[in-house]
């Protein structure tokens, strides 16, 4: 199986850095003397579509030949790999078609609807979406790309971290959250390409544990009836994420509901940016203690920043 290696995410970045954010890196004197470390938050939420998710969606959509790209893209995604797939595909001038299931939050089918993609509604199961999105690509011939099991995804997932790091240089520990594993495989393989003494820790809510499970067991274990309120985490770990996971990630630590609240609203208060839980969960995950950060230099992926004003948990 061909994984992606740091050299393909050097040349993503390369591919993409005309379309994206370089997003800043920010730190909090308060939520440092609150944990005891130096954290470096890369503010994904300030990203295009305010999600990583940009980045491998860009990456993928303009690798494309023009002979795969001529009858677009198509996915399934509740929400920032749909937002990001469709705005690629608009840069690019080609269609993208996304099978979304119904219950996704309202803002994310608005944003979806926004860069003029074509949406497709489905029961909220993994199975109706799936044959949904096979209906859609045969109707359509579009190209499909997967929101986190792609080789060109992971490698623009893992440009975050890499600018991370330019950007800050040591570090001791990188985190990341991690639902499908898209962004904590390809920060990973950047962390461990440039540096190679980190640590690479993924947290996830307790509520969808299945990453953590496969993790330990070493066998992959799928997603079954997740219960969290970090929506961006609900999805199993790929055929191509979880042998990257397996030899370069370090520690999974799972957190509490009641943890990725608090810390979604500790970062909103200190740092006055609008994060999604899914962003909060490695915070809490140093909060709870589950990870050791005490006196050390941790850089954190903030994912995301898409959440229903209508619906906030505090």
């Amino acid at each position: 199986m061909n994984l992606p290696k740091f050299e393909d995410i050097k040349a993503a970045h390369d591919r993409i850095r005309p379309y994206i954010h370089h997003t800043p890196v920010l730190s909090s004197k308060s939520i440092n003397e609150i944990v005891g470390a130096e954290l470096f938050f890369k503010c994904e939420n300030l990203q295009k579509v305010g999600a990583f998710k940009f980045r491998g969606a860009c990456n993928s959509v303009f690798s494309l030949s023009d002979e795969e790209a001529k009858n677009g893209v198509c996915t399934h995604s509740s929400g920032n790999h749909a937002a990001a797939l469709a705005l690629a595909a608009r840069m690019r001038g080609i269609p993208a078609y996304i099978v979304m299931p119904e219950n996704a939050p309202e803002i994310k089918k608005i944003a979806v609807a926004g860069y003029g993609a074509q949406i497709t509604f489905c029961t909220p199961t993994l199975e109706a979406r799936e044959s949904t999105l096979k209906k859609v690509a045969i109707e359509t011939g579009a190209t499909e790309i997967h929101p986190y099991n792609y080789f060109n995804v992971i490698c623009g997932q893992g440009t975050a971290a890499k600018e991370l790091i330019e950007e800050i240089g040591l570090l001791d520990v990188v985190m990341a959250p991690v639902g499908g594993g898209g962004l904590l495989s390809g920060t990973a393989l950047s962390t461990k390409a440039l540096l190679p003494g980190a640590k690479v820790i993924a947290a996830e809510p307790a509520g969808a544990d299945d990453a953590f499970r496969s993790f330990y067991s070493k066998t992959l274990q799928p997603s079954v009836s997740p219960k969290t309120i970090a929506d961006g985490l609900l999805t199993s770990l790929g055929s191509l994420t979880f042998p990257i996971i397996l030899n370069e990630v370090d520690q999974i630590a799972t957190v509490s509901e009641e943890g990725i609240v608090a810390a979604m609203r500790i970062i909103w208060e200190r740092m006055k940016i609008i994060i999604e839980p899914s962003s909060a969960v490695p915070l809490a995950a140093i909060l709870e203690n589950k990870v050791k950060a005490k006196g050390k230099k941790v850089g954190i992926i903030l994912s995301g920043g898409n959440v229903d004003l209508g619906r906030l948990p505090f």
